[in-house]
């Protein structure tokens, strides 16, 4: 399979900071994480999701990208309003992600993002691998947790995300 299949910022970040994966293809309409792990027959607890969040009521606006497993839920009105210093933050919407990130959503991922800060809950870490966006709702990328650390603005966090009840 091609490596041209990720988004061109993604190919080059992966790239720049040597970080070790593999592309996995994905069918677009196949792309949203519940839809992605039946039918590829991957686990959730190894499925790693990028949500954005933004700050509400502050101005400019402060944004965050945060990783949690798709079996966690992550904490917004706590840790993330915590770590922003705001007292109001929520899931920024499908829109304003694509104009922030230039991915689309089911293929949101940290890695060629630069300018927002990249927390990455702590239990994100534990798998030996996990799947996350390629940029676009073509591909995944499988890799280890641990080559995230290679990015500059990432930080794990413990707490950031919740189990699921």
């Amino acid at each position: 399979m091609s490596e041209t299949i990720l988004l061109p910022v993604v190919e080059n970040t992966l790239a720049h900071y040597e970080i070790t994966y593999t592309v996995l293809e994905c069918l677009p309409e196949l792309a949203d994480t519940a839809a992605f792990c039946e039918h590829y027959h991957v686990a959730l607890d190894q499925a790693a999701n990028t949500i954005l969040v933004a700050s509400r009521k502050v101005e400019p606006t402060r944004y965050a990208l945060c990783v949690v497993l798709a079996t966690t839920r992550l904490d917004v009105n706590q840790k993330v309003c915590e770590l922003l210093g705001v007292k109001k933050a929520s899931f920024a919407d499908g829109e304003t992600t694509v104009e922030r990130t230039g991915m689309l959503i089911g293929g949101v991922t940290a890695i060629g993002i630069t300018d927002i800060p990249v927390y990455v809950d702590s239990a994100v870490m534990r798998p030996k691998e996990v799947v996350m966006g390629g940029g676009n709702r073509s591909s995944k990328l499988l890799l280890d947790p641990h080559e995230l650390l290679k990015l500059p603005n990432v930080e794990v966090i413990e707490g950031l995300a919740k189990p699921k009840e």
